[in-house]
């Protein structure tokens, strides 16, 4: 079980990880090692995560989501198979981990006779100050 958070912990056989030819410029066994690693998540039909999260999670995920919802990750940044993996599960826990916080309800209100006051006050004095750059004429 890999924690994301107190209440959410993901299984390992609901995450799938394949290695890839890593793209880009290396050495001479670029063409012979798969480095790389795509991590494949099925978050749609995944039972640790609910409807709230899955739903913040879709636009956090961006173009990572397939339409299935299927979170895609890839990770090449590391020369190391390990180290790659590593680094996709930090993320996949990171996206998710943001997804579980629920967003802070805003409460509409007024601003203060006070605020408006002072936002009025300032207007005016700019305004004043903006005169005097006009060009003299004379009366």
């Amino acid at each position: 079980m890999i924690p994301v958070t107190s209440s959410i912990r993901l299984d390992e056989s609901e995450i799938e990880a394949r290695f890839i030819r890593s793209p880009g410029s290396g050495g001479q066994k670029v063409n012979k090692t798969e480095s790389a690693v795509q991590l494949r998540f099925n978050a749609r039909k995944s039972p640790s995560l609910s409807n709230a999260v899955f739903l913040r999670l879709k636009p956090l995920a961006g173009r990572r989501m397939t339409k299935d919802g299927v979170i895609v990750i890839t990770a090449n940044r590391f020369r190391t198979q390990e180290q790659n993996r590593r680094d996709a599960m930090d993320r996949l826990v990171a996206l998710i981990r943001k997804a579980a916080v629920r967003p802070k309800h805003r409460r509409a209100t007024k601003p203060t006779k006070g605020s408006k006051r002072r936002r009025l006050d300032s207007k005016r004095r700019q305004g004043d100050i903006k005169k005097t750059r006009r060009k003299v004429t004379e009366d």
